[in-house]
């Protein structure tokens, strides 16, 4: 040092150096002074400060060690130590530092906000959450301390006062980029994607190179279904951060979105090699592997992810969906229940206690059972209501607006329905519908399949009978086109013009039910096969799926994709088909053409992916071979409901007990005919239904009993066990007769059937 300079003037012209960013000639200024002076704690502390501006972290940290030696209680200095040790990844030594620091000066916000986000990278979110209310108590104005309590606060899902405390960072520093990128995840979080999106792209004007706002916005993107503006973003994030794991397996989601299945297994695979211990980019591989048909790989996919996150939600619900698929029921409805947990289906915040079925029963108190999902899942699972009726209790339910009418004028077991949003009358207890299959046990030789459970207004069916009447031929309904709201609409809506080798089928006429979306395909289409739109007219002067529903029991068939479509014509009982992708949604199970929730539906399936060509091949050709002319003429002769209905409980035990393919499909074909004849003929009610089901235990006893005597037989024991069982026969066969007479009369049918025998 020149002898005529003093050392406050080389103090004085570090510090000069360093507010103008010329750290080198700071950090040379400072151990100039320090080579007079190393007693001097502050400059320490500076010379640590230009050495992190230059990136040189081991020299800053042995800088803000002298300096905390020299004075132990220098609290900027600890606050800085402690952020240079988190920047070597010594989280323990920088909690450490940041305490230090709050116990030196007790109104150090600073300290306290950088020891919340220690605490928070640690998992210790009680303790974070702690420290960002106390910084923000000693500073209110101190945004990113707000903005930091807010991302916590989403961290712990406590979503409205994450929300809040972004929005006040904001209010406090419009610019803070960070602020709106936290706000937009609170956003998406929430289930509103399109302010999501504004907030991310407002986070990407402010740094345009911020790789996690880039990487949320795909994320936004993709749930809004602008699946190639979603995987752009997402491309951009890793071009920014290479080594970003989390974008990686978003982008591998987007180009799954997309319909590039390969191209999504290697960006999840990446995110994977990239950080090993992401527990979601394993959940993300799975559910690609689940879609490729992989389902061995999807499920080691999952049960990695659980020894991440043994609660982790998305794992266990993409388990049991594979279990749904491969018809594993007893095992997947219990890991169902952890949709509950994922964020994109929040709890119904009830106060009354879900429904416990091995409690007490329910006799004089009200159910509430509540749609969660589609209204296909609705009508699917509304099957349930008269068996929690059964048990003695009064049924309410609430339903997605549109369906409330139908539920309420034609459907089986229920007490009263209220729409979505409404408000709710008295009840007891709770339990969402996909839940009322793990409550009651169902199995695939369970399913209670009893249809229909939905009957349409007998009065606008014969207003549609009458219309539809005019056309001859073989009368189809189509429908094309699933709700575009649903993420993988892609993989089940198709054209309209799928369907033109059906119209190709001598005989057939094609009646469009489709409404909204998709509709307007009907005007380019028609010019090249003929289609009937009967859809414009439909539930226009009524509610809606009301004439939707007469119209299809006046249809001799129903053929659509998989949307909301086959669940009405499958609880309707009328003949449906559809058409279904190469790895379908879980309750269509794999490789069968039939379901067990439906007994009139019956499946096409791809055959490969995207393979709808040869699916529409295949129902051509089918629907050509259905009541072929060239066949016999059908039998038409009337006969007593009661014979109907005996009959019918038989072949549906039939259809749960025999497993030879062969026949199996034979007697599939006699119970798709007498269901629709069921439905066409018979109307419903409580007391038809209870006499149904008595008559179905009966033949199912008469099945278990002439089992145990082949059994018998087989064995030459021909001793009281036999008798008693041969004895049964005939007790069994009155008891038959007797409901079958009790429905006749019930149904004041002039055909009553007549048994005499000598008495016993």
């Amino acid at each position: 040092m020149e002898s005529t300079e003093s050392l406050q003037a080389v103090f004085d012209r570090g510090r000069e150096r360093q507010q103008a960013g010329d750290f080198a000639r700071a950090e040379q200024a400072y151990r100039q002074f320090l080579a007079v002076d190393p007693s001097n704690a502050e400059v320490w502390y500076l010379l640590g400060q230009v050495g992190q501006s230059q990136g040189k972290l081991d020299e800053a940290l042995a800088s803000f060690q002298q300096a905390v030696a020299i004075r132990p209680d220098f609290a900027p200095a600890y606050n800085s130590l402690g952020i240079a040790h988190v920047g070597r990844r010594r989280l323990d030594e920088a909690a450490a530092c940041f305490e230090r620091a709050a116990k030196a000066k007790p109104d150090f916000a600073h300290a306290h906000n950088n020891l919340g986000n220690v605490r928070k990278e640690q998992g210790r979110l009680d303790e974070a959450l702690a420290c960002y209310q106390q910084a923000v108590r000693l500073k209110p104005d101190f945004a990113e301390a707000h903005n930091n309590l807010g991302n916590l606060l989403l961290a712990k899902g406590r979503l409205d006062e994450a929300a809040t405390y972004c929005r006040q960072a904001l209010a406090l520093k419009s610019d803070l980029a960070d602020a709106h990128n936290n706000l937009g995840a609170v956003l998406a979080a929430q289930g509103k994607h399109e302010p999501a999106e504004a907030c991310y792209q407002q986070a990407l004007r402010i740094r345009p190179d911020f790789a996690e706002a880039r990487n949320n916005l795909g994320n936004a993107l993709r749930e809004l279904g602008r699946h190639e503006e979603a995987v752009a973003s997402l491309r951009e994030a890793v071009r920014l951060k290479p080594d970003f794991a989390e974008a990686h397996g978003g982008l591998g989601m987007a180009l799954l979105s997309h319909g590039d299945l390969e191209a999504a297994a290697a960006s999840c695979a990446r995110a994977i090699e990239l950080k090993p211990s992401l527990a979601q980019a394993h959940v993300s591989l799975g559910f690609v592997f689940s879609e490729l048909g992989k389902l061995d790989d999807a499920l080691a996919e999952y049960e990695r992810a659980l020894a991440i996150e043994p609660d982790l939600a998305d794992a266990r619900k993409n388990r049991s969906l594979v279990w749904l698929l491969q018809g594993r029921l007893a095992e997947a409805w219990p890991e169902y229940e952890a949709r509950w947990q994922a964020p994109e289906l929040p709890p119904r915040p009830f106060r009354q206690p879900l429904w416990d079925p091995a409690a007490p029963g329910l006799a004089g108190k009200t159910v509430l059972l509540h749609a969660e999902q589609g209204l296909g899942d609705t009508l699917q699972f509304i099957r349930y209501a008269p068996m929690v009726r059964e048990r003695g209790g009064r049924v309410v339910v609430v339903s997605q607006r549109p369906l409330v009418p139908l539920l309420t004028a034609c459907a089986v077991g229920i007490d009263s329905v209220v729409a979505q949003g409404d408000p709710l009358p008295a009840f007891d207890l709770h339990a969402p519908l996909l839940s009322l299959p793990r409550i009651f046990d169902t199995t695939l030789d369970n399913v209670p399949a009893s249809v229909p459970y939905i009957s349409p207004d007998p009065r606008l069916v014969e207003k549609w009978r009458g219309e539809l009447a005019a056309f001859r031929g073989l009368k189809v309904g189509i429908a094309w086109q699933g709700s575009l709201k649903y993420r993988w609409d892609r993989k089940r809506s198709v054209p309209l013009s799928r369907f033109e080798p059906l119209a190709q089928v001598p005989g057939v006429q094609l009646f469009s039910l489709q409404k909204g979306y998709g509709s307007e395909q009907l005007a380019q289409a028609t010019s090249r096969f003929p289609v009937v739109d009967l859809a414009q007219r439909l539930d226009e002067t009524v509610a809606p799926f009301m004439d939707t529903a007469a119209v299809m029991k006046c249809l001799d068939l129903v053929i659509t994709t998989d949307t909301v479509i086959p669940h009405l014509a499958g609880a309707l009982g009328v003949p449906v088909w559809c058409a279904v992708s190469f790895m379908p949604d879980w309750r269509w199970l794999l490789e069968r053409d039939d379901s067990p929730w439906y007994p009139s539906l019956r499946l096409f399936r791809q055959t490969s992916l995207g393979d709808w060509e040869g699916v529409f091949r295949r129902i051509a050709m089918a629907l050509a071979q259905w009541r072929s002319p060239g066949g016999p003429r059908p039998i038409t002769v009337e006969v007593a409901p009661g014979e109907l209905l005996d009959k019918l409980t038989i072949l549906r035990i039939k259809n749960r007990r025999i497993t030879d393919p062969a026949r199996l499909q034979n007697v599939r074909a006699e119970l798709e005919v007498l269901e629709a004849a069921r439905a066409e003929s018979l109307g419903d009610s409580a007391e038809l239904a209870d006499l149904t089901a008595e008559l179905t235990k009966v033949n199912e006893a008469l099945w278990d009993i002439e089992d145990e005597i082949r059994v018998c037989e087989r064995a030459g024991d021909f001793g009281p066990r036999f008798v008693e069982l041969a004895r049964s026969v005939y007790h069994r066969n009155d008891h038959r007769a007797a409901v079958k007479r009790r429905i006749n009369e019930l149904l004041g049918s002039k055909l009553i059937e007549e048994k005499s025998y000598a008495t016993y």
